[in-house]
């Protein structure tokens, strides 16, 4: 990925300053850590909480075991499982890699017979060589994995004399057999490549329809870094045509459909510092989250049985300028007692799109951004239990402060996103929680209005400055945090809360080979998430990639 000498963040007073570390050479510590870094250091680790596995009988089946040294995907074939049967309680995919010598940051993805299941990034490595996993709850795909399929796997890289790190690594799939805690996705389908783009064809009986869009902006250019970009006439080395605000929006047959706010990505080579990532990774960079949109108002016109215009784009990009990634899955639940559903979208209010990017010039440059947009949409399906409505509002909000020099050696980001976003289902019986089909619940001829409220925010602050003797500090603070309530006849009934905080400060000699760089570098991660099944609550800290923390507090 991309390396810029400077690039990130706000030199004002919102600045997460910390005095740990001061511009110039380290001295000797006593604590038993080292006064720098030093040819190794401690894998790559996460205070998230590892997926939760039942005691039930399982099988594996392994999806690749493969070295990635160039661009060449890995092709290979998954069989089901023969002794778990073909409903699991649950399934985990899990990646196991290693590499060593020095390499650049890369990103992957893996595909099950066309469908996206995991898109991640690498750590980089120590000179002596680093191992780390990723866990990830993939039962939403099984119907995927109910069939023989093709899979496609691939993390692109380049080995030569001077970057030397082939990256190794080892995926399987273990299936734990028992009834699911709640009902997988009847059918998971990918959109289709005709001559009028890209289209999907649902089953007549669709009565939730959810895309997921695994957006991630990369490809070692301006858009890896979209949140930094700005308009003319700002004077900065990285141009956009209206500036920072990035939506990413998916259309149905030409309409508006979904928006929602893309999260703000930091691969471990992010902010000119590999020394802030290499054993704490910023939130989301190994295991990548799709964006959710639940397309159910639309279920009337896509249960026609015919291909309609499926269509994801980002807002923001400059026209023919590349960057983007957004691999579409499309997760459809089905009316068991119903071969055809008819229905019709009665509600569709789009606001216009506001974007203001303001220019200062001055000692420190200065671009204030204030962009939103909202979208409500309604429909009704007429299902085997009655009538059931869903009405979508998504509320969207970027708020940022872009300040730098001149010559870049001062750049600086406090930014905010917001993502707040209500689903209402009325009908007979309750509508469905997350992951539900429709209908289930109360008998028939009950009525109930269910309501999800989400609120997701995603924070950026921080800066990068490279003095006279290139000293290159960053310091930096991101925040992934969401809330979710669900209530039906104004009682809550389910709800959860995540916190996902880190914050780190590193400094290097830049321009000079690996030996003289005397980089040191702390790094925090505190993980949060609270909800009726319980607490998980864990922090991280290193100082020179030794682990001087591991705390919990549930």
């Amino acid at each position: 990925m991309r390396r810029r000498i400077v690039m990130s963040m706000l030199a004002g007073a919102t600045l997460l300053a910390s005095a740990l570390f001061g511009t110039g050479t380290p001295a000797a510590r006593a604590d038993g850590v080292p006064a720098e870094f030093g040819a190794d250091w401690h894998d790559p680790m996460t205070a998230a909480p590892p997926v939760g596995r039942p005691h039930t009988r399982s099988c594996q089946v392994t999806l690749a075991d493969v070295r990635f040294r160039d661009f060449t995907p890995y092709r290979g074939a998954y069989t089901p499982p023969e002794r778990c049967g073909d409903r699991w309680n649950k399934v985990v995919l899990r990646l196991d890699g290693k590499v060593k010598g020095r390499q650049y940051d890369r990103l992957g993805y893996l595909r099950v017979g066309g469908v996206e299941v995991l898109r991640t990034s690498t750590p980089e490595p120590s000179p002596d060589g680093i191992e780390w996993h990723v866990e990830k709850d993939v039962t939403r795909y099984s119907d995927t994995f109910r069939r023989a399929r093709d899979v496609e796997m691939l993390i692109g890289n380049v080995v030569d004399d001077t970057y030397t790190g082939v990256i190794d690594v080892h995926v399987t799939l273990t299936f734990y057999a028992g009834r699911p805690a709640a009902p997988a996705p009847d059918r998971v389908l990918t959109l289709a490549d005709t001559s009028d783009g890209t289209t999907l064809t649902t089953p007549r009986n669709s009565e939730r329809i959810v895309a997921e869009v695994y957006a991630t902006g990369s490809g070692g250019g301006c858009e890896e870094f979209w949140y930094l970009t700005v308009a003319d006439p700002a004077s900065y080395s990285c141009k956009a045509g209206h500036g920072p605000y990035r939506e990413v929006q998916i259309k149905v047959d030409g309409r508006l459909a979904g928006i929602a706010a893309p999260y703000p990505h930091v691969w471990t080579g992010g902010w000119s510092n590999p020394f802030l990532w290499y054993v704490l990774p910023a939130p989301r960079a190994f295991d990548v989250r799709p964006v959710e949109y639940d397309l159910t108002p639309f279920a009337g016109l896509l249960d026609d049985g015919r291909p309609h215009r499926v269509e994801v784009s980002v807002v923001g990009v400059p026209a023919g300028q590349q960057g983007w990634s957004t691999p579409v899955n499309v997760l459809v639940w089905q009316d068991a007692h119903r071969a055809r559903l008819t229905g019709a979208l009665t509600t569709h209010n789009a606001t216009g799109l506001a974007n203001s990017s303001v220019y200062t010039p001055g000692p420190q440059n200065r671009v204030r951004t204030e962009a939103g947009h909202r979208l409500t949409v309604s429909g009704y399906l007429d299902t085997s239990h009655g009538r059931v409505t869903t009405t979508v509002t998504r509320t969207l909000a970027n708020s940022s402060v872009h300040r730098w020099t001149d010559d870049e050696t001062t750049d600086g980001l406090d930014a905010s996103w917001t993502d707040d976003e209500t689903v209402t289902v009325g009908g007979p019986g309750p509508g469905p929680g997350p992951g539900q089909g429709r209908g289930a619940g109360r008998g028939p001829g009950s009525v109930s209005v269910r309501t999800t409220h989400t609120h997701r925010t995603y924070t950026m602050n921080g800066a990068t400055t490279l003095g006279a003797d290139s000293r290159l500090r960053t310091v930096l603070a991101l925040g992934d945090r969401a809330s979710a309530v669900v209530s039906e006849g104004g009682r809550r009934t389910a709800w959860s809360r995540l916190d996902d905080t880190y914050s780190g400060d590193a400094a290097y000699t830049a321009d000079v080979p690996r030996d003289q760089r005397h980089a040191v570098g702390t790094s925090t991660e505190r993980y949060r998430l609270l909800g009726p099944e319980g607490c998980h609550d864990r922090s991280l800290t290193t100082v020179q990639g030794v682990l001087t923390q591991d705390r919990s507090r549930c």
